[in-house]
């Protein structure tokens, strides 16, 4: 049996991800690619590894022999990355090329603190900072094209790791629901159903919060102003066009608000996922610490008005189930 070793990864990213399109986001390339990769995968193999069209439409559900492979390919991505670990480690301290990937808005700015940071104290890095939407992000992570990867996520529903990396919270911060400073306060969740809101796209951290937060209320919103980044909700809130939910560190910054107190479950998360490499390491170690600057500088300033908690946090991924 000779069997390509880089078409074990992918068949690993359609066991994680159910389907041929879902494989297709982790790793960045087209469905019918994937499609491809995989047969060839089975001719290799001999056998079939997966039923197309299983259940729900589009759904890949892998046979037994296709399982076996599966977990062979997420072994081999724990193996790559534990023997770049390695590597390291015989020739010496981490050194090269390292890219830090970041999702749109205040994150790119952290991403880019950490790289002024890293030219001051390990010179020996080279790093680059690519902004990127999280699923790409997430693929690029996968495929080694990123080393570190900054993202927003929502601890209750947080974005598994790829095969062969680790996470970092570098932020957590609850949860608020503002509403324009011309409205009744609400006294409870169900009054905001029927208003306007200020609504995220519906997999980021907050428009899984809300889905959330909406479904456990009967919350339906009359109009939906979508607003994606930090300073488009800003802007909206800003113009008083409907309620908002969001880390509470930004709706201390809104404008014509008024924060109330109603509970959501949760909370909202600043996440680095990063290759188990010694450079990868290093990046995340400065993040954390530019994160930590840009809070002491932010007080300290008065930019934010409250005293900032140092503590460990844990990652979604360290959690024991149950």
């Amino acid at each position: 049996m000779d069997i390509d070793p880089r078409r074990l990864l992918i068949l690993q990213a359609v066991a994680e991800a159910g389907s041929l399109a879902g494989a297709a986001r982790i790793l960045g390339h087209t469905p019918s690619a994937v499609s491809q990769q995989l047969n060839r995968l089975e001719q290799e193999a001999g056998t079939a590894l997966a039923e197309r069209g299983a259940g729900r439409r589009g759904q890949v559900e892998l046979t037994a022999a296709g399982l076996v492979l599966a977990r062979a390919g997420e072994a081999l991505a724990s193996t790559l990355a534990e023997a770049e670990r390695q590597l390291a480690a015989v020739t010496g301290r981490a050194r090269g090329p390292v890219t830090i990937g970041a999702v749109p808005g205040k994150v790119v700015t952290l991403a880019a603190e950490t790289v002024a940071l890293l030219a001051r104290t390990r010179p020996e890095l080279e790093p680059a900072v690519r902004e990127t939407e999280s699923g790409p992000g997430l693929a690029d992570l996968r495929l080694g094209a990123l080393d570190v990867l900054i993202l927003t996520d929502d601890r209750t529903t947080a974005v598994a790791l790829p095969p062969g990396c680790a996470a970092r919270v570098i932020i957590e911060a609850e949860y608020r629901i503002a509403v324009p400073d011309d409205w009744e306060p609400p006294a409870t969740a169900a009054e905001l159903s029927g208003r306007p809101w200020i609504a995220a796209i519906p997999d980021s951290a907050r428009g899984r919060c809300f889905a959330r937060f909406a479904a456990e209320h009967g919350v339906v919103p009359s109009v939906e102003h979508l607003a994606r980044n930090p300073y488009s909700v800003q802007a909206l809130a800003r113009a008083r066009l409907g309620a908002v939910l969001v880390p509470r560190y930004l709706a201390d910054a809104l404008d014509n608000v008024i924060i109330t107190d109603l509970p959501v479950t949760g909370s909202y998360l600043v996440r680095a996922l990063y290759r188990t490499t010694p450079a990868a390491e290093a990046a995340v170690e400065a993040v954390q610490q530019a994160a930590l600057r840009r809070a002491e500088h932010e007080v300290a300033t008065g930019e934010y008005p409250r005293e900032i908690a140092v503590k460990r946090l844990v990652d979604p991924s360290e959690q024991i189930p149950g």
